[in-house]
C-alpha cells in the first residue's frame, strides 16, 4: 500500500508479531475471521477498492489533515518545535474515520448486512454509524454505561446516524466490557455481521489491516514534514489505549531508525494504585479479545479493571504491534496521568485555540516534559487524534469540582 513503510516490523501470514498477535478463537470463529482475512488480502490488492477509499479519504473526509506548527506551544515549552497532525479536523473529528470507512467498504464487498463495534469515548462509534450511513449498512454499537453517560452528545450522534447504541452494564462498565459485548453478539451471527474492531486488536487480520487504514496518518505527515523543515523530525507522540492512531502516525517512520517513536498510555490516578490504563508499562503477556498481547490482569489472573480521564484509551490490552517494537527496541512507551492530561488539554487550548480531546492529551502532556529536554532546532510531531468538542462538559464539571475541594 505504501513504498516509505517497511516490513521489517510486520506480521507473518498468521498475524503473529513476533510473539504476539494471531487469533486466539473458539473454533466456531476461526472459519469467519479467515473470511475476513481472505477479503482483506483481496481488497488490499484491488485498486478499485484503494481508488474508492483513497476518493472517500479526500473528498469526504477532508485529507490530507494539516500539519500544524503550534508556535505559541512551542515558545511557552522552550526547546523542540512541536507540530500537531490536525486529525481532529477530520470528518467525524478524529482519526477513526480512516479505518471506519475501509471497514464499512470491506463490509459491503463481503455482502454483510450490519457492522457492529465497541466504542469508549464514542468517537469511533460515531465513525462507524456515519461510514455504514454512506454506505448502506445497518450498524451496532455497544458502550460501557459509564461512558454512555460521559460522552452523552456522541450517543445521540450515533443514534441519529441511524446507529443502535447498546449501554452495557457489565463488569467495570467501560471499554473492555463493550468489546466482550459486542463480541458476543458477533460471534453469534457471524455471517450477517462484520466485527469492525475500532483499533489495531483483536485477532488477525484487524490489527494489520486497521493499521494500514491509518496509515495514511503516517505517510503525509512524513510527506508535510520534509516540505516544512526539510528534514525528518527527531521524535513522534501519540496516544496508546488499543493504539490505533499510534501505528497510524508512527508506520511510515518506522525504517527511519534516527526518528523516536514514543506511545503514551494513561497512568490514571497513578500507576501505583488500581486506577490507571498503563498496560505497556505493568501488564504481562496473556489472551484478550482474539489476540495474544500485553494485558493488564487482576489477583485472579483476569483482565483487570481499569481507569483513564480519556474514555477512549482504558483498556486492558494493547495492540500486539506495539509489543513488538516496544521488544525490538524501536518503540518507547510512557505513561501521563489525568491530571497530566488535564493540564495539556487547557494548556493547548488556552495557546492555541485548539481543544484537544482528552485522549489526545495524554500525547500533548508527554510532549510538554520532552520539549524542553531538546534543542531548538529538532523537531516534534504530536498525533491530535481528536477534538474535544465530547469531552468540555465533563472536563468543566470536573475543573469546578476540583475548584470547590
Amino acid at each position: 500500500m505504501n513504498d516509505i513503510r517497511t516490513t521489517r516490523y510486520d506480521a507473518d501470514e498468521r498475524g503473529y508479531f513476533g510473539d504476539f498477535g494471531g487469533a486466539v478463537l473458539p473454533p466456531f470463529l476461526e472459519g469467519p475471521m479467515a473470511e475476513v482475512a481472505a477479503a482483506y488480502a483481496d481488497a488490499k490488492n484491488d485498486p478499485e477498492f484503494q481508488s474508492e477509499l483513497r476518493s472517500l479519504l479526500r473528498k469526504y473526509v477532508g485529507r490530507p489533515s494539516p500539519l500544524y506548527f503550534a508556535e505559541n506551544l512551542t515558545r511557552q515549552l522552550g526547546g523542540a518545535k512541536v507540530y500537531l497532525k490536525r486529525e481532529d479536523l477530520n470528518h467525524t473529528g478524529a482519526h477513526k474515520i480512516n479505518h471506519t470507512l475501509g471497514e464499512a467498504l470491506l463490509a459491503k464487498r463481503m455482502g454483510k448486512k450490519k457492522v457492529i463495534a465497541e466504542t469508549g469515548a464514542g468517537q469511533h462509534g460515531v465513525a462507524l454509524a456515519t461510514a455504514a450511513a454512506l454506505v448502506g449498512l445497518e450498524c451496532e454499537i455497544h458502550m460501557g454505561s459509564i461512558d454512555v453517560e460521559k460522552q452523552h452528545p456522541n450517543v445521540v450522534r450515533m443514534e441519529l446516524l441511524g446507529a443502535k447504541v447498546v449501554a452495557v452494564e457489565e463488569g467495570g462498565r467501560s471499554l473492555k466490557e463493550a468489546v466482550d459485548s459486542a463480541f458476543a453478539v458477533y460471534a453469534a451471527n457471524p455471517d450477517e455481521y462484520l466485527f469492525a474492531i475500532g483499533s489495531v486488536v483483536g485477532p488477525h487480520p484487524f490489527p494489520t489491516m486497521v493499521r494500514d487504514f491509518q496509515s495514511i496518518v503516517g505517510q503525509e505527515a512524513r510527506a508535510q514534514i520534509l516540505e516544512e523543515e526539510g528534514r525528518l523530525p527527531d521524535a513522534l507522540v501519540a496516544c496508546v489505549g488499543g493504539g490505533s492512531n499510534a501505528m497510524g502516525l508512527f508506520d511510515a517512520f518506522l525504517g527511519d531508525e534516527s526518528v523516536r517513536v514514543i506511545g503514551v498510555e494513561p497512568a490514571g490516578e497513578g500507576i501505583d494504585t488500581d486506577r490507571h490504563a498503563a498496560t505497556m508499562t505493568l501488564g504481562v503477556a496473556g489472551d484478550l479479545h482474539g489476540m495474544h498481547t500485553k494485558v493488564l490482569l487482576d489477583a485472579d489472573g483476569e483482565p483487570a479493571p481499569v481507569h483513564s480521564i480519556g474514555s477512549g484509551i482504558d483498556y486492558p490490552g494493547v495492540g500486539p504491534q506495539h509489543v513488538y517494537l516496544e521488544q525490538l527496541g524501536r518503540g518507547e512507551y510512557v505513561s501521563v496521568t489525568d491530571a497530566e492530561a488535564l493540564e495539556a488539554f487547557q494548556r493547548l487550548t488556552r495557546l492555541e485555540g485548539i481543544i484537544p480531546a482528552l485522549e489526545s492529551s495524554h500525547a500533548l502532556a508527554y510532549v510538554a516534559k520532552l520539549a524542553p529536554t531538546l534543542p531548538q532546532d529538532a523537531i516534534i510531531i504530536a498525533n491530535l487524534s481528536g477534538r474535544g468538542d465530547k469531552d468540555v462538559d465533563f472536563v468543566a464539571e470536573r475543573l469546578r469540582s476540583e475548584s470547590r475541594a
